[in-house]
């Protein structure tokens, strides 16, 4: 996961971090200033504001006495495009087993030999099955109605409905008329 990703919503995760934003997308203000506007202690808001320069939102410069910290409009901007791009997005989710569903469901219906003990009557159980079933059938290649019920045999002894769920689900095509079948 983007620890870049992480560290911006942590830093964004706090009401307190959330009101110093607000604050300094209005103006700049020391520790001490943000302390009294938000009625906590300074070593609170600098820890809060700690959070923010780390996650680049926010950042200081020296002002007599005081350090001054001010919101970079700017970098917000452009994490939050870069963020919350789709590329981004989905490169968070890439370490999810994407097919771990299917793969419970196919644990629960089926036996050791693989096939069936049941068709589930839930329309996405019974998806994450037919997924499971198409595999047996080569992309390309042409099968008779016969061959077809022969192989989904293997899996369960209702071909029939198998068959049309297949076609139903965009899974496979068929001629009409009882004429081939092919995965799509």
């Amino acid at each position: 996961m983007s620890e870049e990703l992480v560290t911006f919503f942590k830093a964004l995760a706090d009401t307190n971090r959330l009101k110093i934003v607000g604050l300094l997308a209005e103006k700049s203000y020391s520790v001490e200033e943000l302390a009294e506007l938000l009625k906590l202690k300074p070593p609170t808001v600098s820890h809060h504001l700690a959070k923010l320069v780390e996650a680049g939102l926010v950042k200081s410069r020296p002002e007599s006495y005081y350090s001054v910290y001010q919101l970079d409009q700017a970098v917000l901007e452009s994490k939050a495009r870069s963020m919350f791009s789709q590329q981004e997005l989905s490169t968070v989710a890439s370490e999810v087993d994407a097919d771990a569903y299917d793969k419970k469901v196919i644990k629960d219906y089926s036996r050791r030999d693989g096939s069936l003990k049941t068709l589930p009557s839930q329309r996405k159980k019974l998806e994450a099955i037919l997924r499971y079933v198409v595999k047996a059938f080569a992309v390309g290649k042409r099968y008779s109605e016969k061959q077809v019920n022969e192989m989904l045999a293997r899996y369960h002894e209702d071909t029939a409905t198998l068959r049309r769920e297949l076609v139903g689900f965009g899974l496979m095509q068929r001629e009409g008329g009882g004429g081939e079948y092919w995965r799509v």
